[in-house]
């Protein structure tokens, strides 16, 4: 049956909607919050400032995390920055500066109102991770600095070297464990969620494996959240962290939560480029770099030379060219697909061809070598340990890689899903980035979430819905666990000879090529005869070790299940990619440009955003549309030059 997609956005002037809707929230009364239990999922900045913040406020708190601490969560590898419009600088800054970029970057994909939200809430955040302590850069006379990032004008981006996500995952972290402590939170590390419980339609609660003991367990509340972050490893290579995976929000998805835009997935410019068929994952180099690295690659075909041989009149700096506004700080999907079709030129450099220059002898130069250390110090150490290349002699060489993922679980202004109670936050939801996410804006959104979004909204939910006691005993529950387990067994039957990373890779492979940086419409129907072929080989040949015992410790079993998701997914990104014929943002298809080479959107066609829903075992997913109305900016072909 097709949904009934209700954003429910509130009415009145976009810079009175956030306020107005808190204020009209019903809310639980704070002697009432400690009868309500939250489960949490992922630890995260979502996740883990959401976990704190709901214990703080009196709730229940049972939080997950499949590491054997919070703070080991993928948004600790976050580098260059998180964006709020402070307007420290006095450049120009405000806060509908920051949700025009937003749009705009998004490419027009984004719900209006969302975004505004984003922006408005952004200046909360710094104060709210200066109080706990945030060592955030300072200028000398001790104020925050700031530095720029891809598709803005201003300088809006707060840092702390290039390890921001690391200090304000610290901060969380210690928010969290305040409450750990406290007894508000029950923290269950080492433990991974493996199926959503829906009873009489409302989630409420989870199927989770203890990964050290392989016990499985049910676990129930009044509200699920989930925090654990997006699908980028679909493609193998990516710059996510090895065991970040979509089965938490997949599983959702098969319980009735629609899947929005799962074809709008990023790719980040500055990247160390592949350098064999060894490697099981990417290296992000911050974004940040491009503050003051200059790219460029040769300006003829074939040049072999040593970048320092090459004089200044033979480069082309080609996003100083292309884009003389934005320069070397375009957006991220504009910058990739600029240093792909200079490569495809045949003008790349590197053993493979695959890469260009990001280049810092200029800013070297002007600022000297002990400044730039300050800024990018660790980065440039991860660089030379990486290559074992000095970047402050020579230039870095950086590629295009698969990064975030825009697309995830649809959600309404108050980050719940099409199922009651289920809430998604951060990237594991769809909701801010529209087709392209600007850079420094996803620290910003989890944090957002977390903090200072969904403590208001799951509140509403819980004010306004009475619910009836569960326990391990309803039959809904058993049904969960039963199926998990019966998936495990089958896993564990397949007895075959390769390896669920060999099946992992060859998708990756094939979606890097057919549904990667551009896609067409040949190449996507191509994957999705490729990709079932796929699937259907794994469950023939998958080798998971067995001992007999179902539930025990097992690392590859849960590869492979998390693989087995992957191969459904893969297949919905496909689906949603060709049904789009359009470009726009990190979704390009290559039969709709400008004729500068641009993404052209068609606006009278799709400007909605698509929300997929599980059609059955065997069944194709049904299409909802949410259409995407603006009010307060002007829909027009996005230009950066």
């Amino acid at each position: 049956m097709t949904l009934t997609l209700n954003a429910k956005t509130p009415p009145g002037p976009i810079e009175q909607k956030w306020d107005t809707h808190k204020f009209e929230m019903k809310l639980v009364n704070p002697a009432n919050k400690r009868k309500f239990r939250v489960i949490v999922v992922g630890t995260g900045l979502a996740g883990g400032s959401a976990a704190a913040t709901l214990s703080e406020l009196g709730y229940q708190v049972s939080c997950f995390c499949f590491h054997d601490s919070p703070r080991r969560a993928h948004s600790i590898a976050a580098q260059g920055g998180i964006n709020a419009a402070k307007n420290y600088q006095n450049d120009g800054d405000s806060i509908y500066r920051l949700f025009y970029d937003t749009i705009k970057g998004g490419d027009f994909r984004s719900r209006e109102a969302n975004v505004y939200r984003l922006a408005e809430v952004s200046v909360n955040i710094i104060d709210q991770c200066v109080a706990q302590g945030v060592p955030f850069a300072r200028e000398y006379g001790g104020l925050l600095a700031n530095r720029s990032f891809g598709g803005a004008q201003v300088s809006r981006t707060f840092y702390a070297r290039g390890q921001t996500g690391q200090q304000l995952l610290l901060g969380a972290y210690q928010a969290l464990e305040r409450q750990i402590v406290r007894g508000g939170v029950q923290m269950y590390p080492m433990t991974e969620m493996l199926d959503l419980i829906v009873v009489d339609g409302r989630a409420r609660g989870i199927i989770a494996r203890d990964l050290l003991t392989g016990a499985i367990t049910p676990h129930v509340a009044d509200a699920v959240v989930l925090a654990t972050g997006g699908y980028g490893n679909v493609f193998f290579l990516s710059t996510n962290a090895k065991l970040s995976n979509c089965t938490a929000i997949w599983r959702a998805y098969r319980r009735g939560a629609a899947f929005g835009n799962p074809c709008f997935t990023q790719i980040h410019p500055t990247c160390i480029p592949v350098s064999g068929d060894y490697q099981s994952k990417l290296t992000l180099m911050s974004e940040s770099l491009r503050n003051d690295g200059r790219v460029w690659v040769p300006r003829r075909r074939g040049d072999k030379r040593a970048p320092s041989e090459i004089p200044e009149a033979e480069r082309d700096y080609y996003l100083e060219r292309k884009y003389p506004s934005f320069g070397n700080l375009a957006p991220r999907d504009i910058a990739s697909r600029a240093a792909k079709e200079v490569c495809d030129e045949g003008r790349g450099v590197g053993p493979t061809g695959l890469g260009v220059y990001l280049d810092f002898a200029d800013a070297i130069g002007r600022l000297g070598e002990d400044t730039i250390r300050d800024r990018y110090g660790n980065l440039f150490d991860i660089y030379q340990r990486i290559t074992d290349e000095n970047p402050y002699r020579v230039p870095m060489r950086i590629y295009p890689a698969i990064h975030y993922t825009m697309g995830g679980l649809w959600v309404d202004y108050n980050l719940m899903t099409t199922i009651p109670g289920l809430h998604a936050i951060g990237e594991a939801n769809f909701s801010d980035h529209g087709a392209n996410r600007l850079g420094a804006s996803a620290l910003m959104q989890g944090l957002a979430d977390g903090y200072f979004i969904l403590p208001y909204t799951i509140g509403d939910y819980l004010a306004t819905n009475k619910l009836d006691r569960v326990d391990a005993s309803h039959p809904a529950v058993r049904e969960a666990d039963a199926a998990v387990r019966g998936r495990i067994s089958k896993l564990l039957g397949v007895r075959g000879g390769r390896t669920a990373d060999s099946f992992h890779r060859e998708l990756g492979k094939t979606m890097w090529e057919l549904c990667g940086m551009s896609r067409n419409a040949d190449g996507l129907k191509k994957a999705l005869e490729v990709i079932p072929q796929i699937r259907d080989q794994f469950w023939k040949e998958v080798v998971v070790p067995n001992t007999g015992d179902t539930v025990a410790f097992n690392q590859e079993l849960e590869k492979a299940g998390r693989v087995a998701d992957f191969l459904e997914l893969a297949e919905l990104i496909c689906i949603d990619a060709l049904h789009r014929n359009e470009s726009c943002g990190g979704h390009f298809r290559e039969e709709y440009q400008t004729a500068d080479g641009e993404a052209k959107r068609d606006d009278e066609h799709f400007a909605y955003a698509a929300a997929w829903e599980y059609g059955g075992e065997g069944k194709p997913p049904v299409l909802n549309k949410e259409p995407l109305t603006f009010e307060a900016v002007h829909l027009s072909q996005r230009s950066y030059k």
